[in-house]
């Protein structure tokens, strides 16, 4: 790498441990997914001894911080949030180049992070609730107070495409409850997402939060190390179950949000207006399709499938695709070239399958040809054993399925490996109930779909192959504790039972 490219794009990243920022003779060179050869910035690259040190300096500041109470500690995390803002613009800028999202997105991202950092704060003075169970008559006599307890150290593993909203959901819930932290960020886009965390980090007491940025080899540490009392891991399922395998050899506790293959349960009497069709647009190819809760199946009732097409296909003939920072641009590349080639696979053997698979946009060329472009494509009514259907495609390709009844809806809904997320689309309070309460996932929407579109105070998780554990409101914080039952027996009374 040059000194030239790395001045220019302005991005140069340390590991964080114990207070100071720490560069490394190796580095990781992270890659515009857009114009190929061309180099963002670079990465601390953590040894296996950066690693050691930095669930050593958690563990050393861990017995001061949880000592606090959850007040004092969330009034530490007010002051440490102030001015994140300051450097959004650029923490933007970064992300957008290193990600491949367009800068509006990328923007998004770090707010996010906000958002869900200050609504965790409201949380703080349920941190140390406690309640007792009185004496029974007739039983041991016997008062327990049960509390809540933090676990210790903690590491979160966040992925590439929306890795500081994603933080947002785990991390200030993780502090709150009295633990320290290791924040890992995705090792082909850790720019941004080390910049942002960093600065809070300084801002608090040394050893609370700490940063690490290398090569997955070097991070077994993070997961089996003794001292580490918990992993919060997003990512692909396929990464979730490595993470429990690794997990398991040390017995540390593990929360895994993965992968989805999110339904989007389109009713006989759903709205199709410009606003539903919009937000459907959204849910589907934000981000190029490649967030674990769009929706990745539309089933749509058969007399109002051609609205739905014809809603989508006018939104897309209008998609610019280009490089994130250009003005007008509204799509950016696929993150890796692995992904790219996964979904134009899914595509091609719909297309071989006969499948009526429509496609929009135009690639484009000069710098950005040959970088991790794709077109958006439609796959009208597909063969339900298709990949296109059965896999996270994770890119910008989503299958139109009529039904006709509302119980094949549901069926066909269900009929997956993942349970993430789901929507109904309907004019019907009581219809949009009574199918949402059948979807077997862990967060459902009414007539909206999507990441931008959540309660960013409600429990969010999986079910099935979607991953376990819930991030975000009393819920979050709770993953990051657990109970302490303290029993006092009264001695006079237990004497006289046994007379």
């Amino acid at each position: 790498m040059t000194e030239d490219v790395l001045t220019a794009a302005g991005a140069r990243t340390g590991l964080y441990i114990g207070g100071e920022e720490r560069f490394t003779e190796n580095t990781l060179s992270i890659a515009d997914p857009a114009k190929p050869g061309v180099i963002v910035g670079e990465a601390a690259a953590a040894s296996t001894e950066d690693v050691a040190d930095a669930v050593a300096a958690a563990k050393a500041a861990y017995p001061a911080w949880s000592a606090l109470s959850g007040t004092e500690r969330g009034r530490l995390m007010a002051e440490a949030i102030q001015g994140i803002a300051d450097e959004r613009d650029e923490d933007a800028a970064i992300l957008s180049q290193e990600n491949g999202k367009v800068r509006f997105e990328a923007w998004v991202d770090a707010l996010v992070f906000e958002l869900r950092w200050n609504l965790a704060l409201l949380l703080a003075d349920e941190v140390d609730a406690t309640k007792t169970l009185p004496v029974v008559p007739g039983a041991i006599p016997v008062s327990t107070e049960v509390a809540y307890q933090s676990l210790g150290v903690v590491t979160l593993i966040v992925p590439f495409n929306w890795p500081i909203a994603i933080l947002g959901a785990a991390l200030p819930h993780a502090l709150l409850a009295g633990n320290t932290a290791i924040v890992k960020p995705p090792p082909s886009a850790p720019l941004a997402t080390t910049r942002v965390v960093q600065r809070i980090a300084e801002k608090l007491p040394a050893g609370v939060l700490n940063v690490i940025t290398g090569p997955d080899e070097n991070m077994t540490g993070l997961i089996q190390n003794p001292d580490v009392a918990k992993v919060c891991f997003t990512g692909s399922v396929g990464g979730g179950k490595r993470m429990m395998e690794m997990a398991s050899r040390s017995l540390t506790r593990v929360t895994l949000e993965l992968g989805g293959n999110d339904a989007a349960v389109f009713l006989e009497d759903a709205i199709i207006d410009d606003t539903h069709l919009d937000r459907l647009y959204a849910a589907i190819y934000d981000t190029t399709g490649q967030i674990c809760m769009n929706a990745k199946r539309v089933y749509v009732h058969r007399s109002r499938l051609d609205e739905v097409i014809a809603g989508l296909s006018a939104r897309l003939e209008k998609v610019v695709l280009g490089y994130g920072l250009d003005e007008g641009t509204t799509m950016g590349p696929l993150h890796q070239p692995a992904q790219k080639a996964f979904v134009e696979q899914i595509i091609g053997e719909a297309k071989e399958a006969g499948a009526d698979v429509r496609e929009f946009g135009q690639l484009p060329g000069g710098d950005l040809a040959g970088g991790n472009f794709l077109r958006p494509a439609i796959v009208v009514d597909p063969p339900l054993g298709l990949r296109v259907v059965t896999e996270e495609q994770f890119g910008p390709v989503i299958p139109l399925i009529p039904f006709d009844t509302e119980d094949e809806a549901v069926r066909l809904a269900n009929d997956t490996w993942a349970g993430l997320g789901g929507s109904v689309w309907t004019a019907d309070p009581e219809a949009a109930h009574r199918v949402g309460s059948q979807l077997v996932c862990g967060y459902v929407w009414i007539n909206d779909h999507g990441a931008t579109r959540l309660d960013l105070r409600a429990p969010f998780g999986g079910l099935k192959q979607s991953g376990f554990g819930r991030e975000q409101g009393i819920e979050g914080v709770r993953a990051f504790q657990d109970s302490r039952s303290i029993a006092t027996i009264d001695p006079e009374a237990l004497a006289s039972m046994a007379h």
